[in-house]
Formats: C-alpha cells, sequence, structure tokens
C-alpha cells in the first residue's frame, strides 16, 4: 500500500527527457545533479555524534568541505582551498555504484581501486564531456595524492572519522580486531599534510586508548 504522504518518484524515458530538457547539455547536467542524489543514500559505518544511526555520503562529503576550510590554515603547504573543497565534495561519488568499503576490512580493501574506477566512468561520464574530464582528474588526483591539495583533503577524510568515533565512545574502533596500531596506520596519511593535525590526531588516539575505547596495540 502506498503512503499517501510518501509521492512516487517520477521517472521519464530518455524521449521524454530529450522533450523536456532540450538543450543537451542542460540534460546531462541535470541527469548528473539527480543520479548524485542517491550519495544521501550511501550509509558508511561511522556514527553521528548523539549515536543515533550512521551518517550518509553525502553528509560526510559536507563536513569534510566545512573542516577544510576551517583547517585550512594547518596544512604544511600552501593549497588552493577551493580546489580541495571541490575534490571533498566529488571524493566519495563513487561510492554510489561502489558502496562504501570499510577502513579496516582487508579483504574488501583489495578490489577498492577496481570497483571505484568503473564506477568513476560511470558516474562522471553522465556530465557532458568538458565537465567529466574536469571532475574525474579532480577525482584521480585525489586518489593519487601527489599534490599538496590532494594531501590535505585526504588529511581531512582521515580526521574526521577519527573525531567521531572518539566522541562516540569508540564507534568503529570498537570492531573485533581493531587496536590502535591499525588506527595509527590508517590515519597516518594526516602527517603527510599538517605536522599540528597528525599532533592532535596521535593525542586523541592515545586518549581512546586510555579511556578504554580502543584496544592498545601489540
Amino acid at each position: 500500500m502506498n503512503d499517501p504522504a510518501k509521492p512516487a518518484p517520477v521517472t521519464l524515458n530518455a524521449c521524454e527527457m530529450a522533450n523536456l530538457l532540450p538543450d543537451e547539455r542542460l540534460r546531462s547536467q541535470f541527469l548528473f545533479i539527480l543520479e548524485v542524489e542517491a550519495l544521501k543514500q550511501v550509509l558508511r559505518r561511522t556514527p553521528l555524534l548523539d549515536g543515533s544511526r550512521r551518517e550518509n555520503d553525502a553528509e560526510h562529503s559536507w563536513q569534510l568541505a566545512l573542516m577544510a576550510m576551517v583547517l585550512a590554515e594547518h596544512a604544511d603547504e600552501a593549497v588552493d582551498l577551493p580546489r580541495v573543497l571541490k575534490m571533498l565534495l566529488i571524493h566519495d561519488i563513487v561510492e554510489i555504484d561502489a558502496g562504501d568499503t570499510f577502513i579496516y576490512d582487508a579483504a574488501a580493501l583489495t578490489d577498492q581501486e577496481a570497483r571505484e574506477k568503473i564506477a568513476a566512468d560511470r558516474i562522471f561520464g553522465l556530465l557532458p564531456a568538458d565537465q567529466a574530464e574536469e571532475l574525474r582528474a579532480l577525482w584521480d588526483e585525489f586518489e593519487a595524492r601527489e599534490t599538496a591539495e590532494a594531501r590535505f583533503a585526504r588529511a581531512i577524510d582521515r580526521l574526521q572519522p577519527l573525531l567521531h568515533n572518539f566522541f562516540t565512545g569508540g564507534g568503529t574502533w570498537h570492531t573485533p580486531g581493531v587496536t590502535s596500531v591499525d588506527v595509527t596506520a590508517r590515519k597516518s596519511p594526516i602527517g603527510a599534510s599538517s605536522a599540528s593535525l597528525w599532533e592532535a590526531a596521535q593525542a586523541i588516539i592515545a586518549e581512546g586508548v586510555a579511556r578504554g575505547y580502543l584496544k592498545p596495540g601489540e
């Protein structure tokens, strides 16, 4: 039985879309925008700070962009902040197809790169060619971590879940087998971009162990 308060989504075929939006470029842009709505449905393992549920990828990406704006002064290298923000807003779009890969799941990590590249081809390919090329290049840059902007974006991406896990009393740190050694290794990209943020991250990890939120490493 349909819920009258929940309207059914409207689906148009290619011909109907072309009639509604004759401008091919605008039509492609709208299709991409509608497609990435699905990012709101991709759940991550990270809990919200109130512990009520897990965050989704769209919430995660928004918070990273805000964090980058606030914390940019802590980057060890000068960064082009608008470029960092673009990377952070698109970096997880591939998870619409590939799903969120849990950072402490060694088996899932083995084919993550291949799955995400296939997803990038499809999703960015919905855009007009010039925009598809631009966003795909930004995504590839983020993954390669060879520029100051990519390193800072990655640092922020690793810092945010650390804060959530600590301030929810452990969060995903309670996953069986995860220790402070694992967390420190996974969070080490923070240190590749910001000495001060890495110092803070290490202090948080140590305090997590002291409080019993995280098992100490052997």
